[in-house]
């Protein structure tokens, strides 16, 4: 039986139908995608999955028992617990067990207790461990780390927490919890690239079920095998995103010839009808209009209809000089902070090049683009820009955009010469119409802000256009419209974006900013090919150090390899004894967690087979417990040896 069926959903709000007779089902392993433009209704179909809301009409029949996970696009968390603790409190009845059985430790070991006590104690046991009992804190440190949380940011109370943050940590407790079904409401919308591939490969494995809806083109050709397309009505297409589209298409373009070849059947009739009713022909004639009739009737198709679409593409564009971007000992960053964000090799962008900048969130992304553009002075070096070139810069804020302008306004400047009717004729094109041209910019939504955005660079007839996460905010058909027009732009672009789909399409070179080391690093490539680069190297690197991928101290070692030979450089440039023994001190503190976590995995191994003499089996819990303490308690070492090192 499935997860979970829909028959005949319906949800209206008074007298607007949002959607009407759609019917679901959720098989067990599902991985389903569920797209459409903003405002269809995917947000209020999960919610009725959930059972926050009830349908208008319909039903929702969830298998019994089944445990859901929801993730919603403005999630919410209020909390005076620390990130670790709130992580806990998805395994309080595992707690609850590890205090009982310290408690019937402490008994066994006093004399004279009855042998009852000692089954007692190994059934509890078998059912502590049975459910994660010596894996959870594993399990926390592993999803916090991935969804893109430092070890040192496992104390932090949740107060101190940005809303992005808070929302990883809930979505991290929701897959602590290990449910029968995920509901997920644009789960990729506060992760950066290495977080969102963490998630991909979580999802991939994971036995349970998932709809998500997601504006990550990429993300969901990496993880869904069913696409729910809501138009509102609910169309089901196999395969990923990009099988999608492909199927998308032939649907139309089939629903289309039939439209057509219906219509071309409809005029012959007519034709035959008119020349032979009153002929010879007439009692053909008549049962032909019958049989038309019949037809117009019961059997007519409705033309084919696409989503309204985005209608967006550049003017003329002028010929830049083959050498476009150079740069010389670049550093970028500010001054009064005391070091760059980042150094970059000397770098080359050429006509016709499309160069992606990728790196996590702070890592200075926008702040090199403003200094490509002259607003802020770089902190040290140079950056020439080549002859003839005329820049058009799209903001990730929009904040190039006046936010007292009407949209009418905002073209108006763009374009002097063009007239009002003009200007609400190209507005339309962005999907403006009506009154929403006399809008001002303020009360525009994020999305709506973005379309304005590329309505003003268009009309700015540039050959370099430097991007900010230009998808941000875009539906998924307005995302394919975008990519679209840059694939055919002949200039030059350098683009910063979180948009794998977008960056794989267009990039021709990847430079990623590894804030670690505080460099630039330059791909000759596409993304798919940097991709596999950076996987082949990592395959090679874990068979090498005979260290598993997921390993704790693999990933600490990543965390802080770069941040340890800047360490090394600094400490033999100044010769400072103290600085060399909290290196050593660090080195020799990794060896005893690589030590304590071979202990900790031979001590799980004989858990999974317990003996069957129950104060065996009460050793090694203690054992298991003992080296466990040992264990955070050299972490914490290790952060603080790192955390010294920074200041």
């Amino acid at each position: 039986m499935p997860l979970m069926n829909g028959y005949g959903l319906a949800k209206s709000y008074g007298s607007e139908d949002i959607f009407d007779h759609i019917d679901i089902s959720i098989p067990h392993r599902a991985r389903i995608g569920l797209v459409g433009a903003n405002g269809v209704g995917k947000t209020t179909l999960l919610r009725l999955l959930l059972g926050v809301e009830e349908p208008t009409s319909g039903k929702v029949q969830r298998a019994r028992g089944v445990r859901i996970g929801y993730l919603p696009q403005e999630a919410q968390l209020h909390s005076s617990r620390t990130v670790w603790q709130e992580c806990l409190t998805v395994f309080a009845d595992l707690l609850q067990m590890q205090s009982d059985l310290h408690q019937m430790e402490v008994k066994i070991s006093q004399a004279g207790q009855p042998d009852e006590l000692l089954a007692v104690y190994g059934k509890l046991q078998h059912r502590f461990e049975h459910q994660g009992g010596y894996t959870y804190e594993n399990r926390i440190r592993l999803t916090l780390t991935g969804l893109g949380f430092s070890p040192v940011d496992f104390n932090r109370p949740i107060e101190q927490l940005s809303g992005g943050q808070k929302t990883r940590i809930l979505l991290a407790q929701l897959l602590l919890t290990d449910p029968d079904l995920l509901l997920l409401d644009e789960p990729t919308n506060h992760l950066d690239i290495q977080a969102i591939e963490w998630l991909e490969g979580y999802l991939r494995e994971w036995s349970g079920a998932a709809v998500i809806v997601s504006h990550d083109r990429y993300f969901l050709d990496q993880v869904v095998d069913t696409i729910w397309e809501m138009t509102p009505a609910l169309d089901i297409y196999r395969g990923n995103y990009s099988a999608y589209l492909q199927q998308r298409e032939e649907h139309y373009q089939r629903a289309l010839l039939e439209y057509q070849e219906q219509l071309e059947f409809i005029e012959k009739e007519e034709d035959y009808i008119r020349r032979n009713i009153a002929g010879q022909n007439t009692r053909q004639a008549q049962g032909r209009r019958k049989r038309l009739e019949s037809l117009l009737e019961s059997a007519r198709l409705a033309p084919p209809s696409r989503q309204r679409r985005l209608s967006f593409q550049f003017g003329e564009v002028s010929r830049s000089g083959d050498l476009v971007l150079q740069t010389r000992q670049l550093a970028v960053g500010y001054e009064d902070e005391g070091r760059p964000l980042f150094q970059a090799p000397d770098i080359v962008l050429k006509r016709g090049e499309c160069a992606a900048v990728m790196g996590p969130n702070g890592a200075g992304k926008t702040t090199f683009l403003k200094t490509i553009l002259g607003q802020i002075a770089p902190y040290a070096g140079e950056v020439i820009l080549g002859a003839s070139l005329q820049v058009g810069y799209f903001a990730q804020a929009h904040e190039m955009l006046n936010a007292s302008n009407t949209l009418m306004e905002e073209i108006e400047q763009a374009a002097p010469a063009m007239r009002q009717g003009e200007i609400r004729d190209y507005l339309a094109k962005y999907l403006f119409t009506g009154d929403d041209v006399f809008k001002t910019v303020s009360v525009l939504s994020g999305g709506e802000r973005g379309r304005l955005a590329l309505a003003v660079l268009a009309l700015s007839a540039a050959n370099l256009l430097l991007l900010d996460e230009p998808t941000n905010h875009l539906d998924l058909v307005s995302q394919e419209i975008l990519q679209s027009v840059l694939a055919a732009y002949p200039g030059t672009i350098l683009l910063v974006s979180h948009d794998r789909y977008l960056i794989d399409a267009l990039a021709t070179q990847i430079w990623e900013v590894v804030p670690g080391k505080r460099v630039l690093e330059v791909f000759e490539g596409t993304y798919s090919e940097y991709k596999l680069k950076r996987e082949q190297e990592e395959a090679a690197k874990s068979a090498s150090q005979g260290l598993e991928k997921d390993s704790d101290l693999a990933r600490l070692r990543k965390i802080g390899q770069a941040a340890q030979k800047e360490d090394l450089s600094r400490s033999a440039s100044r010769s400072n004894n103290k600085e060399r023994a909290r290196i050593q001190r660090i080195q020799f503190v990794e060896e005893q967690i690589n030590e304590l976590e071979g202990r900790l995995r031979s001590i799980s191994l004989s858990l999974e087979n317990p003996p069957a003499d129950a104060v065996k089996v009460m050793r090694l819990s203690q054992d298991y417990q003992s080296v466990q303490k040992e264990l955070e308690e050299r972490f914490a070492e290790w952060e603080k040896l790192h955390t010294a090192g920074d200041e």
